[in-house]
């Protein structure tokens, strides 16, 4: 498999990260249940409020490889961010640690 060197690796991450979000959603150590519960309410409540940033934190892999909660996690905002409910998703820099970097949509203003 090809290795990206870090200089390009980086080109492709993101640019915001924690210190950018208005918020932290921390899912280290989550099940996957778990996890899931708490972006769905964060995804329900944020289309009935005012769009924000979020920065969501994932677990990094364990040593020697293995399953996080990054593929399962991407495709539920990928999800909502076809159903409009995402404005902006990204990956966290790598000096923030595994996870994204989410703008919600909020509540659409009325006559829009």
């Amino acid at each position: 498999m090809p290795h990206l060197e870090d200089f390009y690796a980086n080109k492709l991450r993101g640019a915001l990260g924690l210190t950018d979000a208005e918020s932290v959603l921390d899912l280290r150590g989550a099940p996957w249940a778990k996890a899931e519960a708490s972006l769905n309410d964060m995804l329900e409540r944020s289309r009935f409020a005012k769009g924000k940033t979020v920065a969501v934190r994932l677990e990094p892999p364990p040593e020697g490889g293995g399953e996080t909660l990054f593929q399962p996690v991407g495709r539920l905002l990928l999800d909502a961010k076809r159903r409009g409910w995402v404005d902006r998703l990204q990956t966290l820099p790598a000096e923030d640690g595994l996870g994204f970097y989410i703008a919600l949509a909020g509540k659409p203003e009325k006559g829009a």
